[in-house]
């Protein structure tokens, strides 16, 4: 599934058992996409429903403890997450790093204890409008992935890394597509530094406010293999049309 475009919606702090009707909708749509790999992140309460519910697409958590268990009050561990039906989990969002204060060592423990219960990873990184407008984003995002991707046997093989630039994120603003290019150049430059040839085959991945009408332009932004969806992940509708976007570019 490497080669194939990833989309990911990640429901954030949304979603009740009445959106397992979305689910339904989009599982359904992407048997019409078989170029497209498609996965949605619902909250912990639904991963064990939306498994139950979905028959193609795959489900993943949005954050993990790096420990199995313990007396951690409200925290999830990768086994649990597995257990409930996940098959990955996001690590390292923008929202956990800055709202929970995590650091890149905190995010490499959590994708190391996700890989070591068998699930794949996406690891997001990026910037804030001050760190871009200074001209240091390119310093930041490589030294987010120096502190965070994870050394782990075998990790490189179930990663994905989201670019996402923090002064995107459900604002409604986008950046131009050199500015995309140029960014997921330069992560590809770094994941083979420290992957070696094995770096290049990861899938980067954009996030910042997609949807179905901007789609197309980011997913066709060269070393962009996918797109990790916030708000537009809501709706079937919304979100299949991000998905249509890609399954066009992957028929091109």
């Amino acid at each position: 599934m490497a080669g194939l475009p990833y989309i990911v919606g990640n429901w954030k702090m949304n979603g009740t058992r009445a959106m397992l009707n979305e689910v339904r909708a989009i599982d359904r749509a992407a048997a019409r996409f078989p170029k497209v790999q498609v996965a949605v992140a619902p909250p912990a309460t639904l991963i064990y429903r939306t498994r139950d519910a979905a028959e193609i697409i795959g489900v993943g958590g949005q954050d993990c403890h790096p420990l199995e268990n313990g007396a951690f009050t409200g925290d999830i561990s990768a086994p649990m997450l597995k257990d409930a039906g996940a098959d990955f989990t996001i690590v390292g969002h923008s929202e956990r790093r800055s709202i929970h204060g995590e650091s890149d060592a905190d995010v490499k423990a959590k994708a190391e204890a996700a890989f070591a219960a068998g699930l794949a990873v996406i690891l997001c990184v990026g910037e804030t409008e001050a760190e871009r407008d200074a001209g240091n984003a390119e310093t930041v995002v490589s030294g987010q992935l120096d502190g965070s991707c994870p050394l782990a046997e075998g990790a490189v093989e179930k990663l994905s890394v989201a670019y996402e630039p923090v002064w995107a994120i459900g604002t409604g603003r986008v950046p131009s597509t050199d500015d995309v290019k140029a960014m997921h150049a330069a992560i590809r430059a770094k994941l083979v530094a420290i992957y070696g040839e094995a770096g290049a085959g990861v899938r980067i991945l954009y996030g910042g406010s997609v949807k179905a009408d901007n789609a197309a332009e980011l997913l066709s932004v060269p070393e962009v293999g996918g797109a990790l969806v916030g708000g537009a992940s809501l709706t079937a509708e919304s979100f299949l049309g991000i998905v249509g976007a890609a399954a066009s570019l992957a028929a091109d």
